[in-house]
């Protein structure tokens, strides 16, 4: 079954980090990402742009209204995902804990229905 590994961080934090930081999460998502292809886990994934890049769009009466940035004003971000493989939610987990990231959510894929 596939499952998003959803991760959040604050991007404040994050444009702050210094560039020896930068190299050392990107090194971290790497020895994870090889991880994930070792176990044939890794079904895709991708980093996000800051939301400050975001437009949302919201349908009001048949009209579609666009707004500059991310739909809800959080204190945390969603930064990027991974798509895997798992035989189920515990090994999901189990990916989602070995992620280099703070804060992940964990949430299974729904399969297109057939026909």
């Amino acid at each position: 079954m596939k499952y998003a590994l959803l991760i959040y961080a604050n991007e404040k934090l994050q444009a702050e980090a210094s560039e020896e930081e930068r190299r050392r999460t990107y090194a971290e998502h790497d020895r994870f990402g090889r991880m994930l292809s070792d176990r044939n886990a890794a079904a895709g994934g991708a980093e996000l742009a800051l939301t400050t890049t975001a437009t949302t769009v919201r349908k009001r009466d048949g009209e579609a209204v666009l707004t500059d940035g991310p739909f809800a004003e959080t204190t945390e971000q969603l930064g990027g995902f991974y798509l895997v493989e798992a035989a189920d939610l515990d090994e999901a987990i189990e990916f989602a804990k070995a992620l280099p990231a703070t804060n992940v959510e964990v949430r299974p894929v729904v399969a297109a229905p057939e026909g």
